[in-house]
């Protein structure tokens, strides 16, 4: 096979299986089920047409949507919006079966004061939609922004599958067209519920930002969600046999997704750190995937960037861009492990501009864009076109799947101040399910400063997992956790005994907390090399040895 064999990502017929486990392991999705061997740690937007849709949604008495808090060069007032009264009641707690409600926007971001349409498919005769900023609020974790008046509900035609790429189409008529005016900026979750309590279901939505300059940038992970998608029997890595030969070529954004009651990736990788951020006042701005690869001047003059829990699925545009900010001094975080390792090219749909996520893995010889001259939707660092994350990130992938202790390695550290830990301090099962490292075999920038070095064993192959931070020529600091679990650990509460999120503790919860304010406090506060540089200690942690393939 022409393509490398990536430590912790076989190409082959144990990957579809394997990586339907990893999603088990990593959310504990209940939907996740028919788990086969594993393939782990090996070596080596306009509006769409209306589809003869439904009238405007009417609204109702919820509170008004606007933000709260005054405009200014950096944006809606965080504090203020938080500020606000929230709402508690936003949760899924009857989902109902499995068609019961379900839906998707046509658009997966949109500027504030802007419509999309909503695709919705119920058994129900009538439905409501409310709309959730996702934020703080004094712990309710969101506010209910907007709600529609009750509307007409009809079961939409059964999807198809294209025979030749295996993507799931809906091809759904717009049931409503859904008014953003007053929405503040922020990440959303509307909530779908079916008339008489027969289901419930979220659709996200990210009301995004037009400028964000002196902010400090949220990215939703948007393709990385929909990679995952298996709704419909088919998604980037297995189809209804589990096998991965059956696997989607290209998966569509044209229909709800399957993970926690349709809300996709985003409650456990990415709503934790929205709530600590804005609890902080930090000034943000939000965005998706898809609209910094689209915007190439999106991220000019911002603070920071984040990358949340999983963020694994980038277009060659999205890392030019992220890559651009970087080398002007904007600051980038990356909050999870396995990011910008999928190389994809997104293309339109039905309903518009970039609704298709194209990954041919493997197969990319057979994809018609390659076959025009178009980047090859491999990994990233592997050939054609081979350009290792690590570059960017300084950490690179290193495997799954792991359960494994975090260990302190460097405690004097700016980020760990506060913390009270000393070095060798471990925190049970923070590390996991997948996981990066320094490895100099790889592009890595210097100088690099190790934070916590963690042994692992992966399917037998000892390594370690790395946190690190390094600075640019630019002056931009760059953080990697090196651990998926970082951001679903700012939740982690108890002595873990239940099980409960991995078992992580109130221990690891402290700590990811107090290392994530430390960082996006300096982070919001411009290029943090120019006052926290990095100091290289790769050959002292790795005992005077360069980490290499």
């Amino acid at each position: 096979m022409d393509q490398e064999h990536i430590p912790g990502d076989p190409e082959g017929a144990a990957e579809g299986a394997g990586r339907r486990r990893f999603l088990a392991l990593a959310t504990g999705a209940a939907t996740v089920a028919g788990l086969g061997a594993v393939g782990g740690c090996g070596t080596g937007d306009a509006d769409g047409p209306d589809g003869g849709g439904g009238a405007k949604a009417g609204g109702s008495n919820a509170p008004s949507g606007k933000a709260g808090g005054k405009a200014g060069p950096r944006g809606f007032d965080v504090k203020a919006e938080n500020a606000r009264p929230g709402n508690a009641d936003w949760t899924v707690t009857k989902p109902g079966p499995a068609r019961a409600v379900e839906g998707f926007a046509d658009k997966v971001s949109v500027l504030p004061g802007e419509s999309f349409g909503l695709h919705v498919s119920t058994t129900a005769p009538r439905f409501t939609v409310s709309a959730y900023r996702m934020g703080w609020y004094a712990g309710a974790r969101a506010r209910l922004v907007w709600r529609s008046e009750a509307l007409p509900g009809a079961r939409q035609p059964e999807h198809t599958v294209d025979p030749g790429t295996r993507m799931v189409r809906t091809r759904w008529a717009r049931t409503t067209t859904v008014e953003t005016k007053d929405w503040p900026e922020g990440s959303y979750l509307l909530r779908l519920d079916a008339q008489g309590g027969e289901g419930q279901r979220f659709v996200p939505l990210t009301v995004r930002s037009a400028t964000t300059a002196g902010r400090t940038v949220v990215v939703n992970a948007v393709a990385t969600w929909q990679a995952y998608n298996r709704w419909g029997g088919y998604g980037s890595y297995d189809g209804p046999s589990g096998g991965y030969a059956s696997r989607s070529l290209a998966v569509s954004f044209d229909r709800p997704y399957e993970y926690d009651d349709g809300a996709g990736l985003f409650l456990t990788y990415e709503a934790p750190l929205i709530a600590l951020a804005e609890r902080l006042g930090i000034p943000l701005a939000y965005a998706t995937t898809t609209d910094v690869a689209r915007e190439k001047r999106l991220l000019e003059g911002a603070a920071a960037v984040l990358s949340l829990g999983h963020d694994e699925y980038w277009s060659p545009e999205q890392r030019a861009h992220v890559t651009a900010a970087r080398d002007a001094g904007t600051n980038l975080a990356v909050l999870g492990a396995n990011c910008c390792f999928r190389r994809i090219r997104l293309e339109p749909s039905d309903l518009g501009p970039d609704r298709t996520l194209v990954c041919y893995k493997s197969s990319y010889e057979q994809d018609p864009g390659f076959k025009r001259g178009q980047p090859a939707t491999v990994d990233f660092r592997s050939a054609p076109g081979a350009d290792p994350e690590s570059s960017l990130l300084g950490v690179i992938y290193d495997g799954y799947p792991v359960d494994a202790p975090y260990v302190v390695t460097n405690p004097g550290h700016w980020l760990f101040e506060g913390a009270g830990v000393s070095e060798g301090d471990r925190f049970a099962h923070l590390v996991g399910v997948e996981y990066d490292k320094v490895n100099t075999g790889f592009p890595t920038p210097r100088p690099i400063e190790i934070l916590a070095h963690s042994p692992v064993v992966c399917e037998g192959r000892p390594s370690h997992q790395d946190t690190a931070y390094y600075t640019a020529a630019s002056g931009a600091g760059v953080f990697a956790t090196g651990t998926m679990r970082w951001v679903e650990a700012l939740d982690a509460k108890g002595d873990g005994a239940s099980g409960r999120n991995h078992g992580l503790d109130a221990r690891s919860g402290a700590l990811t907390t107090r290392v994530t304010e430390n960082l996006l406090r300096v982070f919001a506060a411009g290029p943090a090399g120019r006052t926290h540089p990095a100091r290289d200690n790769v050959k002292a942690v790795y005992g005077g040895t360069s980490p290499g393939r």
